[in-house]
C-alpha cells in the first residue's frame, strides 16, 4: 500500500471536546516486524475514550502524568478507539501475506507493540494509537479473523465491551449453578455480561432504570432490579453468587450484603464513583473473593470469537455516527439512554 497520509481524530491533550481534532493529513502507521496494517471500517465508543480525554484515571488531578490505564503519561497527539473492525491491507516482516484481505476485530489488551514485548500491558487507543482513523496497526496476533455474516458496525460492537465482560466472568469462574448480579446492565459491558453469563447457563439479575426494564428482558435477563430500589430489601441477604460491577458509588456496600458466603465480586468500572466504603469484616467473615479486571486472560478473546461465530451472542448497536461527528457520539454516549454500543463509521 502506497498511501502516505490518512484521516482520523487525534486527542491533543486532556480536557474537553476541543482536545479532539479531526485531520486529513495524519501519517499512515509504519509497520514493525510482526505487525499488520488495518483499514478501519467501524470503531465503537467506550467509557475509556471519555475517561482518558478528561484525565479521569489520574489520581493526582486531570493534568497528572498518571492519567492513563497504565498509570504512565500519554504521548500526544493520541488516536483513541479500542473497538475496531476492519480489513488487513498490509503485513510487516514475519507475517504471512495471505492475511491481506482478512476482515478482523482487534483484541484491545496488548502485551506486544511496535515489534517488541511490553514490560506491562498497553490498551489499544490509550498507550498506543487506536482505531479512530482510516488506518491502524497492531501485532498480527491481536488481529482476529472472524467468520460471520455480521456487518462491520456489528462486529465493532464486540471487542472492548464483550472481552471485558467475558474476562470478568472468566475471573469469577461463572457457571450454570450461579446467580449473577450485573450493575450498569444496559451499558456496553453490562449488556455483554448478561448475554455471556446466559451463554454459560447462569441466572442473571440486571440493575437498571425503570425505563429500560423491557430492554434488559429482551436480551435474556431473568430479573430486573431498579436503581432506586434497595438491593437487600428486593433480593435478600446472601442471595447472589457473583457480582459483576461497573458502577461503584455510594450504594456499593449493599453489593457485598447480597453476596452469598464465598461469593465472587468482579469490577472493571466505577461510573457512579470510584471511592467506596469497605467494611473489612464483611469481606473476611463472608470469605468473599474480589477480582479487579483490566488485563484479559489469554483465552478470553479466542473464546469470545468462538461465541460470535457460533451465534451464542448478538451485537447490540444503539446508534451510529460518522467519525467526523465524534463529539455528538460521545455526547449521546454520556446521556446513558441507550442499550448496547454507539459505533463510529469510517468510509
Amino acid at each position: 500500500m502506497n498511501k502516505q497520509t490518512m484521516y482520523g481524530v487525534q486527542m491533543t491533550g486532556h480536557g474537553d471536546f476541543d482536545k479532539l481534532q479531526y485531520s486529513t493529513d495524519i501519517e499512515v502507521p509504519r509497520l514493525a516486524r510482526g505487525e499488520v496494517l488495518i483499514k478501519v471500517s467501524a470503531a465503537g465508543v467506550n467509557n475509556t475514550d471519555i475517561n482518558t480525554r478528561i484525565g479521569w484515571y489520574s489520581k493526582s488531578g486531570a493534568d497528572g502524568d498518571d492519567a492513563s490505564w497504565s498509570g504512565e503519561a500519554l504521548r500526544f497527539p493520541r488516536i483513541q478507539g479500542a473497538d475496531v473492525c476492519g480489513v488487513i491491507v498490509a503485513t510487516g516482516e514475519g507475517v504471512d501475506e495471505s492475511r491481506v484481505g482478512q476482515r478482523v476485530i482487534i483484541e484491545p489488551c496488548l502485551n506486544e507493540a511496535n515489534g517488541e514485548q511490553l514490560s506491562s500491558p498497553w490498551y489499544f487507543g490509550s498507550e498506543c494509537d487506536g482505531g479512530f482513523s482510516e488506518f491502524t496497526k497492531v501485532a498480527s496476533r491481536y488481529a482476529h479473523h472472524v467468520s460471520t455474516e455480521l456487518s462491520d458496525v456489528e462486529l465493532a460492537s464486540f471487542p472492548c465491551s464483550y472481552s471485558t465482560a467475558e474476562n470478568m466472568l472468566t475471573r469469577a469462574n461463572v457457571g450454570t449453578a450461579d446467580t449473577v448480579l450485573v450493575t450498569g446492565a444496559t451499558g456496553g459491558v453490562g449488556s455483554a455480561a448478561i448475554q455471556l453469563a446466559k451463554a454459560r447457563g447462569a441466572k442473571v439479575i440486571g440493575v437498571t432504570s425503570r425505563s429500560k426494564e423491557a430492554l434488559l428482558k429482551s436480551i435474556g435477563t431473568d430479573e430486573v432490579v431498579f436503581r432506586d430500589e434497595d438491593l437487600v430489601s428486593r433480593l435478600g441477604l446472601n442471595s447472589v453468587d457473583v457480582v459483576v460491577d461497573l458502577v461503584g458509588g455510594k450504594n456499593w456496600p449493599t453489593l457485598l450484603d447480597v453476596m452469598k458466603p464465598k461469593g465472587r465480586y468482579a469490577v472493571s468500572g466505577a461510573i457512579a464513583g470510584a471511592d467506596v466504603t469497605l467494611d473489612l469484616r464483611t469481606l473476611y467473615l463472608k470469605d468473599l473473593s474480589f477480582f479487579g479486571c483490566t488485563v484479559i486472560e489469554p483465552e478470553v478473546f479466542l473464546n469470545l470469537v468462538k461465541r460470535i461465530e457460533s451465534g451464542q451472542i448478538k451485537p447490540l448497536v444503539a446508534m451510529t455516527f460518522p467519525l467526523q461527528h465524534i463529539e455528538q457520539a460521545q455526547l449521546a454516549f454520556m446521556e446513558k439512554k441507550h442499550l448496547g454500543k454507539i459505533v463510529l463509521t469510517l468510509d
